[in-house]
């Protein structure tokens, strides 16, 4: 239960909903207080038995998109928005998504024992790797650590050779599951076994790890465009489809019966360095004796999926649009993930309700998005973006996430380098879930602020084709860096209640940042982006990038355009503040500001490439996005850092030329953010 709020709170909105009442009977005006007041009630309106109860419902059973039990979690949101009398739309795609229909597998230890591994929970889906490709396999096991280059580079050293093998990870080291399969593939292995380390103290013990190996994110078949009924689909058999799925099988395992096969692997001592890592009992890695056979049939299937929005229309300026969005599928129950991020949405779109019904409009449209079929690569979402791509990319003022709004404790947060300020500033005014009489801010100031806020390069929420693809200014939040009942038939409600947040506290801090960073970019009179925060860390990722490259390399491009943006960014501050100056003054200024905001929104859309990266041309954000080489030091400029991995098969000359290339890719990127601020032609 929430304490009790004090009584000059409790004074404070019962005399707002008089007024409130009284005004709605005897006036028109739009506005009872000024929004700043409103921003106070949202916060005071929060309330964690209702985040509870709706969690309860959205984890009453498991929900896989595309399943039955999925759409009645859709239509439960759905009847949400709409019992608050919110506009709402039900957004029907047709991806390809994949499921299972059987898999065994038996380990065959060296003593004549056997052991069955196939056992699962039947209430949810098998464990699986979602667009496995089905196969059957019977060999030697050989434990590969994470299974990255590096790893494989060991066992090299070892003298152990995968080829003809069924190969055994562990889940971690940057790598994601399709990375695994894919490495272990190009090693000569037959499958995959990929398993998770789990604490069992905090409640993870005997879960499996689902996911998806497919590589990329949206629908396979229609790259680039919405998979609607009736449009366009590639074929299976292509080549653009069969590039993002693996050719091997693979299969989840649990930490247990990983456990199971390490212990009777024989063959050379694993390095010190994956004895020492993890709460795995790592020895020898093989190859054997242990013997596996494998069994997997999938099936792959067009089925429909939901997306639910729910629309709050700007008063001032309906066609710039504040997007909060959390995808609503999951794996089994999933309670942390996403629906404890559903749950706090469901919870924001009660409390926007309740500003609208006591006279609040946001300056600036809102829309409440609950995306579907996440799990599968981000599926959901980017059909909507790449349907609204023209839309988004001239009106779309900013997209805020949450994935697994709690997994824990400590706060988290990525943004793009714009919104840096306005995240602390929220933080200022949400009070902290753990520390009493603190808020976030306070709590998070322990650390380095600089570096807590994380930059969003990687592939792993809905945030992804708003900010890769469309060029969108992002945030991303979430409470808890890890949980160890992830993507197992154990993430339930009861789970959250025992262990993740048993008095749902972080929940409504997490409501509270989420829900005021839409309030203030939906209703500031000019846009909250703070692009001096954005130069002072493109300077920062130049910086280390000169460290990293031969002396004859020229970072001048770089150097000269991030000079540009600074430049640029403190003209716009200065035209800011005199606005608001004049502002205060009673000048109607309509027309200016929203030049300048125009401007503002744009910017971000200046880093995108209509080429893209190479190889991978759906991302086109030249600073933020996933670098081809995952043992890349640098987690910003992805072009650049593919190009340092490209030319280390090429002689000097040619490797450098690649790398000024992109170099010069990445300057004039900045350079059209910088032109894009100035706001005016050259």
């Amino acid at each position: 239960m929430s304490p009790p709020p004090p009584f000059c709170t409790c004074l404070f909105l019962t005399l707002l909903c008089i007024l409130s009442l009284y005004t709605f009977r005897n006036a028109p005006t739009p506005h009872l207080l000024p929004r700043r007041d409103y921003h106070h009630l949202f916060l005071s309106s929060s309330s964690n038995d209702t985040i509870s109860s709706y969690l309860r419902r959205l984890t009453i059973h498991p929900h896989l998109a595309g399943t039955p039990l999925s759409v009645d979690t859709a239509d439960y949101v759905h009847s949400h928005f709409q019992s608050l009398g919110l506009e709402t739309r039900q957004l029907e795609y047709t991806p390809l998504l994949s499921y299972p229909l059987r898999s065994s597998l038996t380990a065959y230890f060296s003593n004549g024992t056997t052991a069955d591994f196939s056992k699962f929970t039947p209430e949810v889906v098998m464990p699986y790797h979602a667009y496995s490709p089905s196969g059957a396999v019977v060999a030697k096991m050989v434990f590969v650590n994470y299974g990255g280059e590096e790893d494989y580079r060991a066992l090299g050293l070892l003298g152990v050779n995968v080829s003809g093998c069924v190969v055994l990870a562990r889940k971690g080291g940057g790598l994601s599951r399709g990375l695994v399969v894919k490495t272990a593939e190009s090693k000569g292995a037959v499958a995959v076994l990929l398993y998770t380390e789990r604490d069992s103290l905090r409640g993870g013990e005997g879960g499996v790890e689902r996911g998806t190996v497919m590589r990329g994110v949206g629908d396979p078949l229609s790259p680039g465009w919405a998979a609607v009924d009736g449009g366009e689909r590639l074929g299976l058999d292509g080549s653009e489809v069969l590039k993002r799925f693996p050719k091997i099988p693979s299969m989840p395992l649990s930490f247990e019966n990983a456990d199971v096969i390490l212990r009777s692997l024989e063959g050379p001592m694993a390095p010190v360095k994956w004895r020492d890592s993890g709460f795995s009992k790592v020895g020898r890695v093989g190859p054997g004796p242990t013997m596996v056979n494998l069994s997997y049939k999938g099936e792959e299937k067009i089925v429909t999926i939901h997306n639910i929005v729910a629309i709050i229309r700007g008063l001032e300026e309906p066609d710039r649009y504040v997007i909060l969005g959390n995808h609503r599928d999951a794996w089994t129950y999933g309670a942390v993930d996403p629906n404890s991020g559903t749950a706090t949405l469901l919870d924001i779109a009660r409390r926007y309700a309740l500003l609208v019904q006591m006279g609040w409009k946001p300056r600036r449209t809102i829309i409440l998005a609950s995306w579907d079929a996440e799990e599968f690569g981000m599926v959901g979402s980017t059909e909507w973006v790449e349907q609204n791509i023209i839309n988004l990319g001239a009106k779309a003022v900013a997209y805020i996430n949450v994935d697994c709004a709690v997994q824990g404790p400590g706060f988290f947060a990525g943004a793009t380098p714009q919104l840096d300020d306005l995240l602390l500033e929220v933080t200022k005014k949400v009070e902290d879930p753990d520390s009493v009489g603190a808020t976030i801010y306070e709590k998070w100031a322990s650390g380095n602020l600089a570096t807590s806020i994380q930059r969003l390069s990687g592939v792993f929420s809905d945030f992804v084709p708003f900010l890769q693809h469309a060029g969108v200014p992002c945030v991303d939040i979430y409470y808890g860096l890890d949980f160890p009942v992830y993507h197992t038939a154990f993430d339930s409600y009861d789970w959250m209640k025992r262990y993740g947040d048993p008095l749902f506290h972080r929940h409504m801090a997490v409501a509270g940042v989420w829900g005021l960073l839409g309030l203030y970019v939906a209703d500031d009179y000019i846009l909250p982006f703070n692009y001096l925060s954005y130069a002072d860390q493109l300077e920062r990722h130049n910086n280390f990038l000169a460290t990293l490259l031969d002396q004859s390399m020229s970072l001048r491009p770089l150097t000269v355009s991030i000079q540009r943006l600074a430049a640029a960014a403190r003209e716009v501050e200065d035209e800011a503040k005199h606005l608001r100056e004049l502002e205060s003054r009673g000048e109607s200024l309509n027309l200016k500001v929203r030049a300048l905001n125009d401007r503002l929104l744009l910017a971000e859309r200046g880093f995108l490439d209509d080429n893209g990266l190479q190889g991978r041309q759906w991302f086109k954000h030249l600073i933020y996005g996933p670098p081809g080489d995952h043992e890349s030091k640098l987690d910003f400029f992805p072009g650049i850092a593919d190009a340092i991995f490209q030319s280390k098969g090429l002689n000097k000359r040619e490797g450098l030329a690649v790398i000024q290339h992109e170099i010069w890719r990445v300057g004039r990127a900045i350079e059209r953010a910088a032109i894009a601020l100035e706001g005016k032609l050259i």
